[in-house]
């Protein structure tokens, strides 16, 4: 199966479970003031999640598209994007841990079709201090379902991820972590205010036998590892619990959150752990091919960054997002500027981005027509900048290089922001690939330079006194 028949079976397979589909939220969140993105499944969902009654009922489902502007520097590892899309169901009230997992497993299995002798599982341990016991409820169903699959689970319990890379897991399929499948908008329990729901969740992982664990990462890989061996597919929270004065409490409505991973299911569908080789990615990949003339088992991290940077700007311009200096502006000017930066190690000089466009609008003409619509106006946006960016990239990046043997401050760096326009998180990140010294104090120095711009910016204003 390719991307696009997994979203759509997925939605099938709800649609027949009673879940209403319902159509993606905009990546620029209408009344989130907390958030530039949308960044995951749940979010446009909270108000429900939280005990709002859902105009379409108790049980819900859709794929959302997301952009989490903080993995744009981890773009590059076999996994990683900034914009991804979330396979999503919930249940509001309705069901809970035993449909939950049963669905779940029918889809992988049945309908997608994945080996079950490779799916690993991870549950919350228990929190003693905060009186949350373990779930025990969770392992016992995973349990069920392997024993039903032929398989031997076994279960062990490792606490910590680091931990886990010490000891390893002994070969058990049900690993119990700590905090790692604990879920919270705080991302720990210790720091939830008084009436703040959360609860355990259970993730699953695929295996790629052929991926050797890399012992930079431990001794031992687990299934949290990050070394590319495993991969998360999805994760079930089980909102059950509400923060009390001295612990927690049931909620008088437990709540199912799911949320997969579209990409990575499909790289498990196809039996790779490169998720840039799926049917969303790889055409992408391949109009870089025959732009460059390069191929991508020689160019894979210049092609992985310029791909999802492409796809995510387009769908960035596509929510009505402008490049700018400011907010959502800036990530969609930083993704920009990024992948032109290393369209440049393709040798590609000419802008390129309106030849690319349309291949992302032809991606995503069935699931999200909005794209194919949009994308004159986006190639012309997204062209613009390409442009402005071109104009000075060369002078910027011979400048950065005329700092070897020295170390490059904050004020050099305000220089490249100002006079180059090189987001300074660009700066930085070919600095530290052309081992080029940057100074410990560097941010604090730009951020200096930055406040004496905007006072001068303001005082131009004002005008005299």
């Amino acid at each position: 199966m390719d991307a696009d028949e997994i979203r759509s079976a997925f939605l099938d397979h709800l649609a027949g479970r009673g879940h209403v589909v319902i159509p993606r939220a905009s990546l620029v969140p209408h009344d989130d003031p907390t958030t530039l993105f949308t960044g995951s499944g749940m979010q446009p969902l909270v108000p429900y999640l939280l005990g709002a009654d859902h105009p379409a009922g108790p049980r819900l489902v859709d794929s959302q598209t997301c952009l989490r502007a903080q993995d744009i520097e981890e773009v590059g590892d076999n996994r990683h994007t900034t914009f991804f899309e979330m396979l999503g169901s919930w249940s509001l009230g309705d069901y809970f841990k035993d449909e939950q997992l049963r669905q779940f497993w029918a889809f992988l299995t049945d309908t997608v079709g994945l080996d079950p002798a490779r799916l690993h599982v991870s549950c919350f341990i228990g929190d003693e201090a905060h009186g949350i016991p373990k779930d025990e409820e969770s392992a016992a169903l995973w349990t069920e379902l392997f024993t039903a699959a032929g398989l031997d689970a076994g279960q062990v319990d490792v606490g910590s991820e680091e931990h886990a890379a010490q000891v390893g897991t002994g070969g058990a399929r049900i690993v119990f972590y700590g905090a790692k499948n604990w879920w919270c908008r705080e991302g720990a329990a210790e720091r939830m205010p008084v009436g703040e729901p959360g609860g355990p969740d259970t993730e699953v992982f695929y295996l790629f036998p052929h991926v050797e664990h890399d012992r930079a990462y431990g001794e031992h890989c687990h299934p949290n590892c990050d070394c590319g061996r495993f991969i998360e597919l999805g994760n079930s929270v089980f909102m059950e619990y509400r923060r009390v004065e001295g612990g927690f409490e049931p909620l008088p409505r437990r709540n199912v959150d799911y949320g997969g991973g579209l990409e990575r299911i499909a790289a498990a569908a196809l039996d790779s752990s490169d998720v840039f080789r799926i049917s969303l990615l790889w055409p992408i990949v391949e109009r870089l091919q025959e732009l460059s003339g390069r191929a991508y088992e020689d160019e894979t991290l210049a092609m992985r960054v310029i791909a999802d940077h492409l796809r995510g700007a387009t769908f960035l311009a596509v929510d009505g997002v402008r490049p700018s200096n400011k907010a959502q502006g800036y990530v969609l000017r930083r993704l920009v500027r990024r992948a032109v930066r290393f369209a440049l190690d393709l040798g590609i000089e000419d802008n390129f981005f309106p030849h690319v466009v349309p291949t992302v609008a032809a991606v995503y003409a069935s699931a999200y027509p909005e794209v194919a619509a949009a994308a004159d106006v986006v190639a012309d946006v997204l062209a613009r900048e390409e442009h402005a960016f071109r104009r000075n990239l060369r002078r910027g990046l011979d400048r950065l290089e005329s700092h070897r043997g020295s170390v490059v401050t904050g004020a050099d760096l305000f220089v490249l922001h100002d006079t180059y326009g090189f987001p300074v998180e660009l700066s930085t990140e070919v600095a530290d690939a052309e081992g080029i010294v940057v100074s410990d104090t560097w941010r604090a120095e730009f951020d200096e330079q930055m406040a004496a711009q905007r006072a001068r910016s303001r005082g131009a204003v004002r005008g005299p006194a």
